[in-house]
């Protein structure tokens, strides 16, 4: 397998020096400066390689390979009138990622929001921090600071309850930071930050908006960029919906082996692949993740390896566990991915996702999730199984 790090550029607290002691060899990143729907330029391009691997010569070759993301606007996702000019610019970025030599591109189809969390900074008993979802407070959220027109629809006498007196423990300090987790624009969103009016108003783009609708128009947007990565021979590998189940009233079709199936039929072409997110299909118990590694193998060319241990009472509350210690049977998916190299003759690119936040790093800045020692210490673990794994043959 290759080892991948995600960089997000130069101002990235963890720096590619400390990423090469890692072990890993692979850089993921992104050109996050550029307005969603506009081109990526590429000389642009050809920099931020030639920052990734100006060390090369002289020390141990990182390489820029896997893009996460070129965001798809949400104009494109509406079908909105125009939105040919943001189908035009995203081919255009991808032609000149191939024209440097970056083939593998990540990317989703998430209306308005991306991945979403309701704390940064669990703490779990061992002292270290992790990304936790409480379904409650989201439902706070929803339902008593946002305010979202016909919000209680979507939930049960019972989740109004629970959520209204979460709502009611917290200060207006805590209202705040929760506002800012859930809207304020996460790493890996690469989109503006949303004040409450702006989010409401975002929503209310999609008030029609059904999950029929939706996937309608990710295939037609395939049917525009899948012949011209024919041709470059670009790897396209969508991510799943964080968390995988609808949100404030938003349809979500990437988020079961269902989906990915609806998704393959309607566009087969080989460049048409998934990221494997370990952690984001498994936040759903339904989703059998070594199964997936196996049923998707043709499919799969990208995959993030994290684990979450759900709430026994509420599934759809998580918290982001070890790499080896959660609900999901990470080894078994590490096998099955070790097997589909074999049998396929490539490599798959992975890379540890969202770290612990622990030691030294606790007291650092650094963006939620991608700390340097919680991922390095995924990524030793990781490594340890993907070697034991392959020498069993």
């Amino acid at each position: 397998m290759r080892e991948s790090w995600r960089w997000f550029g130069p101002n990235d607290p963890v720096s590619l020096a400390e990423i090469r002691q890692t072990g890993a060899t692979d850089i993921v990143s992104a050109l996050h400066d550029i307005p969603i729907g506009e081109a990526w330029p590429r000389d642009r391009i050809a920099a931020h390689k030639a920052m990734v691997e100006e060390d090369n010569a002289s020390l141990t070759p990182l390489h820029w390979t896997v893009v996460e993301s070129i965001p798809v606007h949400d104009d494109i996702k509406l079908a909105a009138d125009g939105h040919g000019k943001y189908v035009a610019a995203w081919i255009k970025s991808m032609e000149n990622l191939a024209a440097e030599g970056i083939k593998t591109i990540c990317y989703n189809f998430m209306p308005v929001i991306d991945w979403t969390r309701t704390d940064l900074r669990y703490q779990l008993p061992s002292g270290v921090y992790a990304l936790r979802f409480d379904q409650d407070r989201f439902a706070a959220f929803d339902l008593f600071i946002l305010k979202r027109e016909n919000a209680q629809a979507d939930y049960c006498v019972d989740e109004i309850a629970r959520a209204k007196s979460t709502f009611e423990t917290m200060d207006a300090a805590e209202q705040a930071e929760l506002t800012q987790t859930i809207i304020a624009g996460l790493p890996g969103r690469m989109t503006d930050a949303y004040s409450l009016d702006d989010f409401r108003a975002a929503l209310a783009r999609y008030a029609h908006m059904d999950h029929d609708a939706l996937r309608a128009n990710l295939v037609a947007f395939l049917a525009r960029v899948l012949p011209v990565a024919e041709k470059l021979d670009v790897k396209l590998a969508i991510h799943p919906d964080d968390p995988p189940w609808d949100m404030f009233g938003l349809p979500r079709v990437i988020c079961t082996p269902d989906d990915l199936d609806q998704l393959f039929e309607a566009a087969p072409s080989p460049c048409n692949g998934i990221t494997l997110c370990v952690g984001t299909y498994g936040s759903r118990p339904d989703n059998d993740l070594p199964q997936m590694a196996q049923q998707f193998r043709d499919r799969i060319h990208f995959a993030h390896l994290r684990g979450v241990t759900r709430d026994p009472a509420e599934q759809r509350s998580f918290f982001e566990a070890s790499h080896l210690d959660s609900d999901i049977n990470m080894v078994a998916v590490i096998r099955n991915l070790v097997d589909n190299e074999r049998a396929l003759g490539r490599e798959i690119f992975i890379r540890p996702d969202h770290g612990h936040l622990m030691l030294g790093d606790i007291s650092k800045t650094s963006n939620p999730g991608y700390s340097a020692i919680g991922r390095m210490k995924g990524l030793a673990e990781i490594r340890g199984v993907i070697r034991a794994v392959s020498a069993e043959v």
